[in-house]
């Protein structure tokens, strides 16, 4: 391995194993980005971005992706959208940390071994603190306990080795509390008790959020392409529907739509389909559920509620922040608990500004970033002004 190098985005150096991109790098990809790195060890294998959106609040913390990407342009642009999602999840959390995300190319159940998780942590750590990793799709807290080995910018591990374990407990309880908070906001009550829930992947996130649904009365129908991951539902809860696929779940007259599987699941034909079926609110996990501009409107004229996903889905980086500092699960999940009341407040200045929930939220999470952001201008003693 050698270290990253800093080339030309459009024209990199031959045999370069890293290369960098930089938010001045005049029309490369990234731009908006303050910095993107290719990273690549032909020893172990390893083909990975980490994206840096922005560290305005602080070191850009976000998991790390390992997926089967088609073409190294369809993994960077994964990234880019991943990396900025994170930095207004991680503001709206109320949390002082900024967004990245990392992204490694390759099938997780072939390709991942030892070398290559070790190989990724050496880049991590030379980034110097500037990202800190966790587990995302396709990396667990095993993985992140290899790459650990590596760099001291890494979170998610397990209790063993003084982290705070599975982080999709507290991301499927916080999209529970935006659930409860969208129910209120519709119906007057916090609660789905006696509505129809229709959850759309029921993997690491969406068979504990099952869970929380089934305790608290609803009528839940799910979906996966994974049969284990549905007959592990069913095992647990046998009096869940199971709907043939994703298309068969839309059609199922449901008070709630929770897509909790990848990114882009609300395009026009899904809209279309819920409006359709009358279901009154989406609320899930799956991170960039709008698959382009405009779909938040659509949404909002359907009259349905569209609670944000990086609002309602950021209890797992609230449970994984909290570990940077020695991991307290009843402090994460109090902190995880506010996302109620936060969704709560999105909605209201929606209604206030006459605006789709999509846009209050980028609002609130955009006048955060800009106001802490600003506070750098103070200088501190013994600081050199940036």
């Amino acid at each position: 391995m050698t270290d990253v190098h800093t080339t030309s985005a459009t024209h990199p150096a031959p045999g370069v194993l890293g290369r960098i991109f930089g938010s001045d790098a005049g029309g490369a990809p990234g731009d908006g980005h303050e910095q993107v790195v290719f990273c690549h060890d032909r020893a172990s294998g390893l083909k990975a971005i980490v994206a840096i959106h922005s560290t305005a609040l602080g070191p850009a913390l976000g998991g790390t992706r390992f997926f089967p990407y088609a073409t190294e342009e369809e993994a960077l642009q994964d990234a880019l959208n991943l990396s900025r999602g994170m930095s207004y999840k991680n503001a709206l959390a109320g949390l002082d940390l900024g967004g990245g995300k990392a992204v490694i190319i390759g099938d997780p159940n072939k390709d991942k071994n030892e070398a290559m998780l070790r190989a990724y942590g050496r880049f991590v750590q030379s980034l110097r603190g500037r990202y800190i990793t966790a587990c995302d799709v396709g990396t667990y807290v095993q993985d992140m306990d290899v790459v650990a080995r590596e760099t001291e910018f890494v979170t998610g591990r397990s209790p063993e080795h003084g982290g705070a374990g599975d982080s999709s407990i507290l991301t499927a309880f916080g999209v529970f509390q935006g659930m409860r908070a969208s129910a209120q906001a519709r119906w007057g009550q916090p609660t789905l008790r006696g509505k129809r829930v229709g959850v759309a992947g029921v993997g690491k996130v969406g068979h504990y959020l099952v869970g929380h649904l089934v305790a608290d009365g609803a009528t839940v129908v799910v979906t996966d392409v994974s049969e284990a991951a549905v007959n592990r539902v069913k095992a647990a809860h046998p009096e869940v529907e199971v709907a043939a696929d994703t298309a068969a779940l839309l059609q199922a007259s449901l008070d709630v739509y929770a897509p909790c599987a990848l990114g882009g699941a609300l395009d026009d034909h899904t809209v279309g389909a819920l409006g359709a079926a009358g279901t009154s609110i989406v609320c899930g996990a799956a991170n960039n559920q709008l698959a382009h501009a405009g779909v938040e409107k659509d949404l909002a004229d359907r009259g349905i509620l569209y609670a944000p996903d990086y609002l309602v889905n950021s209890g797992g980086v609230i449970q994984v922040a909290d570990e940077i500092d020695g991991f307290n699960f009843e402090r994460a999940k109090n902190k995880a608990t506010r996302i109620f009341d936060t969704t709560l407040e999105i909605f209201t200045r929606a209604a206030s500004d006459g605006v789709p929930p999509a846009v209050a939220a980028d609002r609130l999470a955009e006048k955060r970033m800009r106001e802490i952001s600003a506070l750098r201008s103070i200088l501190l003693p013994g600081a050199r002004r940036a």
